[in-house]
C-alpha cells in the first residue's frame, strides 16, 4: 500500500499519467497476482447451484435425492421432480397426473428405468421412468401406507414404512412386513439400505442389522456407540464393513460391520449433530445436517468441513444427500443443491501480453 503522503500520481520525476505502457503493465502483473491469489484461497471454488420451483421442481422442500447419469430425482413436499438434463430443468410427477400415491415424497431411488417413490399414501412404482405409477399400499402387505424411505437390489424392494419394514422380492407386488417382533428397534423406520443379505434399517428405537435378508434383526443403539440423545436413528449407508448412521445426536461410525460405533458430532467439524441423511464414496462420507449445513469428510469421517448458504445452499436444513461421479447433490429446504467438488489449486497459468507466466508456489497462510 502506497503511503497517503506519496499518492502514486503526484510522483514529479515519474508520473504515471506519462507513462501508459508501464502502468497497462503494472495492471496486467497486479490483475494476474490478485486472480492466482483469488484462485488459490479458493474464492473461484466450484460453488452450489440451487434449483427451485422456478427450474420445476414440484416445491423447494426436498425430502431425498437420486441421481443416474444425467437423470436427477428430488422428492419434493409437492410431488416427484425429475430431471434428466443433469438437474438444469426438471418435470414434476403428481398423483393427480401421473399415479404417487400422494404429492408428499419423502424418498426416492431408481435403477434403469424402473422408480420408486416413497409417499405418504403408498410405495409408488415406475416402469417407465416415472412417466407413469402404479401404487402399493397395505393392501400389498405394506406395513402402513406411510412409506418414509425405498430401497431396491435387482428384485428385491425395501419400503420404509411407519409400521415397520415391508419387503418384496417380486418387484414390488407383495410386500411380507417386518416388525420389533423379527427383531426390529422400533416398527416406526425411517430409512433403510442393504448390500447383499445384510439389510440395514434405520428406526426410532436403533439401528437395526440383518444378516439373513431381512428374516431377523439385531438392534443397536447408544449403548453401542450410536450418537448421544435418544436411539432415534434417521438414515443409514454402508459400505463394506463400513456402516454409517444419522442420529439425533451425531453421525456414528461403524468399522466393524456395526458391532460397535464411534460418535463424530460438531467437535469434528459437523455443522450440527442432528444429521438426517448420510451417504460415502470411497473415503469421502457427506452429512446432511439439521439447520447447519452439509457437513463433509475427505478422511473416512474423522473431521468434515461445513457447507451452508454463503456457499450456495438453498437452505442450512439438509434433509438428504447423495453424490454421483464428482457431483454432490443436497436436498434441502430451500431447493435442490447440487455442485462439483473444488480441486485444490496449486498452479496457475496467466498470461501478461500473450506471455506465459506459471505460479507453482503453493501460498501459505
Amino acid at each position: 500500500m502506497v503511503p497517503n503522503n506519496h499518492p502514486i500520481t503526484q510522483s514529479p520525476n515519474h508520473p504515471i499519467t506519462q507513462s501508459p505502457k508501464i502502468l497497462n503493465t503494472l495492471i496486467r502483473w497486479s490483475s494476474a497476482v490478485m486472480l492466482f491469489l483469488l484462485v488459490s484461497r479458493g474464492v473461484f471454488a466450484a460453488e452450489y447451484t440451487n434449483k427451485t420451483t422456478a427450474n420445476g421442481l414440484g416445491h423447494n422442500t426436498v425430502y431425498g435425492v437420486y441421481a443416474s447419469g444425467t437423470t436427477v430425482y428430488a422428492a419434493t413436499n409437492e410431488g416427484l421432480s425429475i430431471s434428466t438434463d443433469s438437474g438444469n430443468s426438471f418435470t414434476n410427477k403428481t398423483a393427480a397426473a401421473n399415479g404417487l400415491g400422494s404429492d408428499l415424497v419423502s424418498g426416492v431411488y431408481a435403477s434403469g428405468t424402473t422408480v420408486y417413490a416413497a409417499t405418504n399414501e403408498g410405495l409408488s412404482i415406475s416402469t417407465d421412468s416415472g412417466n407413469s405409477f402404479t401404487n402399493k399400499t397395505t393392501a400389498a402387505g405394506l406395513g402402513d401406507n406411510w412409506v418414509l424411505g425405498v430401497y431396491a437390489s435387482g428384485t428385491t424392494v425395501y419400503a420404509a414404512t411407519s409400521s415397520g419394514l415391508s419387503i418384496s422380492t417380486d418387484s414390488g407386488n407383495s410386500f411380507t412386513n417386518k416388525t420389533t417382533a423379527a427383531g426390529l428397534g422400533s416398527n416406526w423406520v425411517n430409512g433403510v439400505y442393504a448390500s447383499g443379505t445384510t439389510v440395514y434399517a434405520a428406526t426410532d428405537g436403533g439401528l437395526s442389522i440383518s444378516t439373513d435378508s431381512g428374516t431377523s434383526f439385531t438392534n443397536k443403539t447408544t449403548a453401542d456407540g450410536l450418537g448421544d440423545g435418544d436411539d432415534t436413528i434417521y438414515g443409514v449407508y454402508a459400505s463394506g464393513t463400513t456402516v454409517y448412521a444419522a442420529t439425533a445426536g451425531g453421525l456414528s461410525i461403524s468399522t466393524d460391520s456395526g458391532n460397535s460405533f464411534t460418535n463424530k458430532a460438531t467437535a469434528a467439524g459437523l455443522g450440527d449433530n442432528w444429521v438426517h441423511g448420510v451417504y460415502a464414496s470411497g473415503t469421502t462420507v457427506y452429512a446432511a445436517t439439521d439447520g447447519g449445513g452439509l457437513s463433509i469428510s475427505t478422511d473416512s469421517g474423522n473431521s468434515f468441513t461445513n457447507k451452508a448458504t454463503a456457499a450456495g445452499l438453498g437452505s442450512n436444513w439438509v434433509l438428504g444427500v447423495y453424490a454421483s461421479g464428482t457431483t454432490i447433490y443436497a436436498a434441502t429446504g430451500g431447493g435442490l443443491s447440487f455442485s462439483a467438488p473444488a480441486t485444490p489449486v496449486s498452479a496457475a497459468l496467466f498470461s501478461i501480453k500473450d506471455k506465459p507466466v506459471v505460479f507453482s508456489q503453493e501460498l501459505k497462510e
